[in-house]
């Protein structure tokens, strides 16, 4: 399934737990540093809203003049956790991809903002990298350096698939009470 910018509530709200979605249009790389940075009071030097923030530290280089982006690999989403739901309500973030799942707080203000956790594929970072197209601007390069700055990406049928939904639903809780319940099975 294609998800074209602009990322509307609407088109976000049609995604569900499993589908596989290949997204069109801007994301925009935000760590950990930009996101206590925005949860502090910081102010966004790009517009958030619906936006969708790729949990990605990128390798970007310089040639000819250009950004080109050599390696753009999901990181672990969970550390975000303290700060994604309230960004998400605050800014009307539509998305997130990373790696890993987030936890009740963004599940909960995903389904309230209307907003879907995306997993992207981790070790493939030179893969996805293929799947950007443009670097249009980089954001708070000199104030937390290339892996933490705000990349905008422009990226083209980028492939994802959707573990958390606005409707509630989560991949990651259902595996995980899965898996307590088998490792509970073993333990007896």
């Amino acid at each position: 399934m294609l998800l074209e910018a602009p990322f509307t509530e609407a088109k976000v709200r049609a995604l569900r737990v499993g589908d596989v979605v290949e997204i069109t249009g801007l994301l925009l790389t935000g760590r950990d540093a930009v996101h206590k940075y925005l949860h502090d009071g910081g102010t966004p030097p790009v517009e958030l809203k619906n936006s969708i923030i790729y949990h990605c530290g990128p390798v970007v280089v310089k040639e000819k003049g250009k950004w080109v982006v050599k390696a753009a690999g999901p990181t672990t989403s969970i550390r975000e956790e303290p700060y994604q739901g309230p960004l998400m309500e605050q800014y009307g973030i539509r998305g997130v991809i990373g790696k890993g799942g987030m936890g009740p707080k963004t599940l909960a203000a995903c389904k309230k903002v209307g907003a879907c956790y995306f997993h992207a594929v981790g070790g493939a970072a030179q893969v996805l990298a293929q799947k950007v197209v443009r670097v249009p601007a980089v954001h708070m390069l000199e104030e937390f350096g290339s892996p933490e700055a705000i990349w905008e990406f422009e990226v083209v049928k980028f492939p994802v698939v959707v573990t958390m939904d606005s409707h509630g639903d989560s991949l990651h809780a259902k595996v995980e009470a899965a898996s307590s319940k088998a490792l509970d099975r073993l333990i007896r």
